[in-house]
């Protein structure tokens, strides 16, 4: 909470956020940059439904900074965060999604990705997918993506990528499905920049998850039927 910091940490997150706002336009160029790449690679089209992003607004970075501060002082630890590194340390001041249609693409989709962007990108970390049921995990294991548990319940591979420039950039890349994408723009809704704190809602909520499970397994299964089903002569 911001009442946890003193007026002269208050002024150097401020200060932060002053050096993101006077470097939007890098921001603007990297979008610019990846969104290309995503759209053109004829690699990644047939298998990208449609492609989102966004570059972080200035307030939502002062509150996560704000956030992150208290933190480190909670937990006696050093807040590290400075102009030098603020780009390299904060992941998400670009964001992309690829949405697709049925889990079993991330095959094709994730070596098709990273290719997409070796040039003038480095992978930084990942791929990880964040998943909370085991026939998600296992599928995810199987084609050499590493797992780590959701406990909001739902399924998003993650990736961070970094310029191989000398200033460093980063930028995050989630790839999910579009049924999962119907979940995360209500769960959003809901719960940012803060949790809705209504009780119903936060079980419907994980009611829809399960249903937006359910939801992928069987757009898959309809996409297999269709691989092994003889074809009419």
């Amino acid at each position: 909470m911001p009442e946890t910091l003193t007026k002269t940490e208050l002024r150097r997150v401020d200060l932060l956020v002053t050096h993101f706002r006077s470097n939007y336009h890098q921001f603007e160029r990297i979008v610019a940059e990846v969104n290309g790449a995503f759209t053109t690679d004829p690699a990644l089209k047939p298998l990208v439904h449609s492609l989102k992003w966004r570059i972080k607004e200035p307030d939502h970075l002062r509150e996560k900074l704000v956030r992150k501060w208290a933190e480190a002082k909670r937990e006696e630890k050093a807040f590290k965060i400075t102009s030098a590194n603020l780009f390299r340390k904060i992941n998400d001041l670009v964001g992309f999604r690829l949405l697709h249609l049925y889990t079993r693409q991330m095959e094709l989709l994730n070596p098709a990705l990273v290719a997409s962007l070796s040039e003038g990108w480095e992978l930084k970390e990942g791929p990880s997918a964040r998943t909370w049921d085991d026939e998600s995990r296992a599928f995810f294991g199987s084609i050499g993506i590493t797992t780590e548990p959701s406990t909001r319940m739902y399924t998003s591979v993650h990736y961070v990528f970094q310029t191989r420039s000398v200033t460093k950039f980063t930028c995050e890349v989630q790839v999910r499905t579009l049924a999962e994408e119907l979940w995360g723009e209500v769960d959003h809704s809901m719960n940012y920049p803060k949790p809705v704190g209504v009780i119903a809602c936060s079980e419907q909520i994980k009611v829809l998850a399960r249903l937006t499970s359910a939801c992928s397994r069987l757009v898959d299964s309809i996409f297999r039927s269709k691989e092994v089903a003889p074809r009419r002569r």
